[in-house]
C-alpha cells in the first residue's frame, strides 16, 4: 500500500450537518469509486472457453495427487479450498519435504488478479497451473511425464475427449493447464458483506466495519488494494516508506526483480488480494505474520509511514472481515483408478 499524494481526511462540515444518512451515502459513493463487487458467475477466460466437461476434468486434475512425482501432492495440497484457498503454512511442503520459497497465495478469486504468483511470473491461471507441476521443489513432475502419467490412467481418456472434442491427442500438458484453469476460475466468493454494501445494502456493514472502510480509504490502503479483488491489480515495493524487518522482507528474495532483472523491481511484489483475508493466515510472501492485526500494523508503518492506534487497527480488521464471501461448495471428485501399467510414484 503506497502513500497517496492526498488523503481524503475528515468529512466536510456541511456533510456532517446533513446527518448520518447523507454521510452514509457519501461512504457508499466513495467506495464504489474504488471497488467493485465480485460477480455472481465466473468470468470467461480468453482463448480458453469453459464447458461442463472441461470444468469437471479440471476439478479432477486439481485434486489428483498423481500429477506429482510422489503421488502425494495435488494442487489442493497447497491451495486447499477448505482453508480459504491457501494451506495455513508459512511456506508449503513440496517434493521430498522441501519447503517452497514463498507463502502459497489463495486460489480463491485468483482469476481476477492481474497476474499470478507473488512476482507475477505467470500471466494467467493457465500459465500458473503448469508451474507447480514441473517445479522440482513442488510437485516435481517433468513436463513430459505429466501426459505420460495421465495416459497411463485409462479412466481419464473419455474425460479428456469430452473436454477437448476434436483434438486427436487431447492428453497434453497444455490441455491439463487449460482444464485446471477453467476449474480454478469457478472458485470465486461472491456475496460478501462488502459486496452487498457496494450493491446498495447499507446495512450489510456494521458501524465498526464502516469506520474501518473509511480508515482504509483515508489512510491510503485503497491506493493499492482496490478493484474487484481489493488488490491483485498492480505491483508495489514492500517498504515504500520504511523497510520491514528481515523476517518479513528477507534480503535474498528480491521479488519481481527475479523475473524482470530490472533494478527498480527489487523487492517489488504483486499486491495481494484481501478477499477472504481473515481465512488465509499467515500473511505476506514470507508467511511470517500470523495475526491480521500484526499484518495491518506492518503495512501501516512500512507502506504508509503511519503508526495506527489500536482502535484504528481494530476497525480496519473489522472491515477486512467483511471481505469474506460465500465459499465454494466443492464435492470431492472420484478419480479414475490406477492400473498395473500406470507409472508408479517416485520416492
Amino acid at each position: 500500500m503506497a502513500r497517496p499524494r492526498y488523503a481524503f481526511g475528515c468529512l466536510p462540515l456541511f456533510l456532517l450537518l446533513a446527518g448520518p444518512a447523507f454521510a452514509q451515502d457519501d461512504l457508499l459513493t466513495r467506495a464504489r469509486q474504488q471497488f467493485q463487487p465480485i460477480p455472481s458467475s465466473p468470468p470467461a477466460l480468453p482463448g480458453n472457453p469453459a464447458s461442463d466437461a472441461k470444468v469437471a476434468l479440471g476439478k479432477m486434475l486439481y485434486f489428483d495427487p498423481r500429477l506429482s512425482a510422489s503421488h502425494d501432492i495435488s494442487c489442493n495440497s497447497c491451495h486447499n479450498i477448505g482453508l480459504g484457498g491457501a494451506d495455513g503454512e508459512s511456506t508449503s511442503l513440496g517434493h521430498r519435504w522441501q519447503h517452497g520459497g514463498r507463502n502459497a497465495p489463495t486460489v480463491l478469486n485468483a482469476v481476477f488478479n492481474k497476474a499470478q504468483f507473488w512476482d507475477g511470473r505467470a500471466k494467467d491461471l493457465e500459465a500458473q497451473a503448469g508451474g507447480p507441476m514441473v517445479n522440482p521443489v513442488e510437485m516435481a513432475s517433468p513436463a513430459a511425464h505429466v501426459p505420460q502419467q495421465l495416459k497411463g490412467i485409462p479412466g481419464y481418456r473419455p474425460y479428456f475427449a469430452a473436454a477437448f472434442p476434436g483434438d486427436p491427442d487431447p492428453i497434453t500438458l497444455a490441455n491439463v493447464q487449460k482444464a485446471i484453469a477453467v476449474f480454478e476460475a469457478t472458485l470465486i466468493t461472491p456475496d460478501a458483506p462488502f459486496d452487498r454494501f457496494l450493491k446498495g445494502d447499507r446495512s450489510a456493514l456494521s458501524p465498526a466495519q464502516k469506520a474501518g472502510l473509511t480508515l482504509f480509504m483515508d489512510k491510503g490502503c485503497s491506493t493499492c488494494h482496490n478493484g474487484v479483488n481489493v488488490g491483485g491489480g498492480m505491483y508495489a515495493p514492500f517498504g515504500v516508506v520504511e523497510k520491514p524487518g528481515a523476517n518479513y522482507l528477507p534480503r535474498g528474495d528480491k521479488g519481481r526483480f527475479m523475473v524482470t532483472k530490472t533494478a527498480s523491481d527489487e523487492y517489488v511484489f504483486k499486491v495481494p488480494t484481501l478477499r477472504n483475508i481473515a481465512l488465509t493466515a499467515p500473511y505476506f510472501h514470507t508467511g511470517q505474520a500470523w495475526d491480521l492485526r500484526e499484518a495491518v500494523g506492518v503495512m501501516g508503518t512500512s507502506q504508509l509511514g503511519v503508526t495506527l492506534t489500536d482502535d484504528e487497527t481494530d476497525k480496519i480488521v473489522a472491515f477486512l472481515g467483511s471481505l469474506t464471501g460465500k465459499q465454494p461448495n466443492i464435492v470431492y471428485p472420484i478419480l479414475p483408478p490406477s492400473v498395473g501399467t500406470t507409472p508408479q510414484p517416485q520416492p
